[in-house]
């Protein structure tokens, strides 16, 4: 049987992340009596490594390590607040449940650290499903094809057996820069014309289709 490899994100694809990353970003400017930025323009950073987004947020304006501890430390603060919630896309489970009893291999690309991760797995069931995980201080981040690279390389799979799936224009850049098929999710923190401009190979704006489009992998890769 021919391998198939889904590589997912997890910010803004599996998991709503959206609030929580806004948040801490506007505390940690705060912070630093820094102007904080909307989230139309943090959206457009998540999935890079936090350092690199911060250094895109402010350039030039502080000291991008002070700004990084203080995100860091606004983002521990929030999970601790008795109304934080950061919720699994609905869908996201059946999808990887159907991933698993089909056979494909998963992996994880992610612009979140390992202790990022940790602190997921400590809130929603997902640890299991993924064969690899890959974070943004295990090499380069996006849109480097690092990570993609060392997931298909530790599960045996090649580009031409390989997807992404993702949110943002940083998910399909570094699909594409690993030569590999891109899918784009609209629910997160990328729009869909952002996603298309960026080469995605498609764009789903709904389980449903993704579905059906992984169905349609599996059956080429076969």
């Amino acid at each position: 049987m021919s391998l198939k490899l889904a590589i997912w994100d997890m910010d803004g694809t599996i998991v709503d992340s959206r609030e929580v990353i806004q948040t801490a970003m506007v505390r940690a400017f705060e912070r630093l009596n820094l102007e904080p930025p909307p989230y139309e323009k943090t959206r457009t950073v998540v999935g890079l490594g936090l350092k690199e987004a911060c250094q895109t947020l402010a350039p030039d304006q502080v000291d991008i390590d002070t700004l990084v501890s203080a995100y860091r430390e606004a983002f521990v603060v929030r999970r601790s607040e008795p109304d934080f919630k950061e919720p699994l896309y609905e869908g996201a489970i059946e999808t990887l449940d159907r991933l698993v009893a089909e056979g494909w291999l998963i992996a994880m690309a992610t612009g979140k650290s390992h202790n990022g991760i940790r602190a997921i797995f400590e809130m929603h069931p997902l640890e299991a499903y993924f064969d690899t995980i890959w974070c943004a201080d295990d090499g380069p981040g996006k849109p480097h094809p690092f990570m993609c690279e060392q997931a298909m390389n530790a599960l045996g799979a090649e580009p031409h057996q390989s997807l992404i799936i993702g949110d943002a224009i940083h998910d399909i850049n570094m699909g594409l820069n690993a030569g590999i098929h891109t899918l784009g999710v609209s629910w997160g923190f990328g729009e869909a014309a952002e996603l298309h401009a960026a080469g995605a190979h498609e764009v789903h704006h709904d389980f449903e289709t993704l579905n059906a489009s992984l169905d349609q992998f599996a059956a080429r890769v076969s």
